[in-house]
């Protein structure tokens, strides 16, 4: 898993000071097949209801955000402690009303259906 951590400035509104949000870049593994792409992103220590998915604007975007801690003083770790996100640019062959996402033991699965007019068709050759 890649620990590559990304900051991102919000502005809350009631402070109007900038804060820092620390996100961790998750592994993935993209497929494709005639019916579509699947994405699957490693995130361990996320629940499913800790994992937000959103797509607007031609973009795919997912966050999880990992279970509360355990009492008590960290002695070891070799994951960041920062939640996870990451956003892709969609292809335009994407049916965006049909995305679908599964969590299950920290990989999330992300199913990108292609557009019916999209996908590859076979043409039959007549006489």
């Amino acid at each position: 898993m890649s620990t590559t951590a990304t900051e991102t400035t919000t502005q809350p509104a009631a402070a109007q000071q900038p804060s820092r949000i620390r996100h961790v870049t998750p592994a993935v593994a993209i497929y494709e097949d005639a019916d579509g792409y699947t994405i699957e992103a490693e995130m361990p220590g996320v629940a499913k209801d800790g994992v937000h998915v959103t797509v607007e604007n031609g973009e795919l975007a997912f966050t999880g955000t990992r279970a509360a801690k355990a009492a008590g003083t960290r002695l070891y770790g070799e994951v960041a402690d920062a939640d996870y996100r990451r956003v892709f640019d969609l292809d335009p062959s994407v049916d965006t009303n049909h995305v679908t996402a599964r969590m299950d033991q920290g990989i999330l699965t992300l199913r990108l259906p292609k557009a019916q007019d999209k996908k590859p068709r076979r043409i039959s050759v007549t006489e």
